[in-house]
C-alpha cells in the first residue's frame, strides 16, 4: 500500500522502493542503538537508569509504525518537490538540488523542532517511556540528517533521469491518477523541454 501511495505522488518506479529501502535504513539503525544502550546497558549512568538485559517487547512494535510514518513524511516533502521541479525543468540533476535547497532547511527545522519534546520524553524516570523519547530522538534526527538529506539524495543523483522513470502505461496511469502540484505532464520528453524566459 505503500508502495502504491508513493507511486501516486511521485510517478516513478524507483523512488518508492527507494523510500522504503531507506526507511528500513534508518529503523535497522535505531534498533540497533536501543539495543546496544538499552539491553546491553551502555550509557546508562548518563541517561539515568539501571539496564535490565532486555527490552520492552511492544516498543520496537510502536516504534516502527511512528519511525516509518515519519520517515514517509519527510521523503513525500522532500521528493514531491524535487518532482515538481521536475516536471517544470525537465533535468533530474537540477531538480533534486533545487528541491532539496527549497525545501531542505524547513524539513531539517520540523526534525530538531520535534526532537525538543522528544528528548524531555527520553529524561522520564520510566524505563519504558525513556527509551521511547531516545529512540525517537535518534531515529527523527538520523533519518533526516543522515538518511534523505545525505543519502537519500546522493542516490538520487547516481540514478539520474531513471529515478522518474516509469514504463508506458503505468506513465500513463500517473498522468491521469497521479497527485501533482504541477499540471505538467510526466513523459519521456522531458528533458526536451525548454524553459519559457521573459524579457
Amino acid at each position: 500500500m505503500t508502495y502504491i501511495l508513493l507511486f501516486l505522488v511521485f510517478g516513478s518506479v524507483l523512488l518508492p522502493l527507494k523510500a522504503i529501502a531507506m526507511n528500513m535504513l534508518s529503523l535497522s539503525a535505531t534498533f540497533g542503538v536501543l539495543v546496544w544502550i538499552f539491553q546491553d546497558g551502555h550509557l546508562h549512568n548518563l541517561l539515568g537508569f539501571d539496564p535490565t538485559g532486555d527490552i520492552e517487547p511492544n516498543m520496537p512494535i510502536m516504534l516502527f509504525a511512528l519511525i516509518f510514518g515519519l520517515s514517509m513524511d519527510y521523503e513525500v516533502f522532500l521528493v514531491a518537490r524535487m518532482r515538481e521541479q521536475y516536471d517544470k525543468q525537465g533535468d533530474s540533476t537540477e531538480a533534486v538540488a533545487t528541491g532539496l535547497q527549497s525545501i531542505g532547511r524547513l524539513v531539517v527545522s520540523a526534525a530538531v523542532l520535534m526532537c525538543v519534546p522528544l528528548a524531555a520524553i527520553g529524561m522520564s524516570d520510566v524505563l519504558t517511556i525513556k527509551l521511547f523519547g531516545v529512540g525517537m530522538v535518534f531515529a527523527v534526527l538520523v533519518d533526516v540528517l543522515v538518511v534523505r538529506v545525505l543519502l537519500g539524495t546522493a542516490v538520487m543523483r547516481l540514478l539520474g533521469r531513471a529515478a522518474w522513470w516509469a514504463a508506458g502505461p503505468l506513465a500513463r496511469f500517473y498522468d491521469r491518477f497521479g497527485i501533482k502540484e504541477t499540471d505538467l505532464p510526466a513523459d519521456d520528453t522531458a528533458d526536451e523541454r525548454v524553459p519559457v524566459t521573459t524579457g
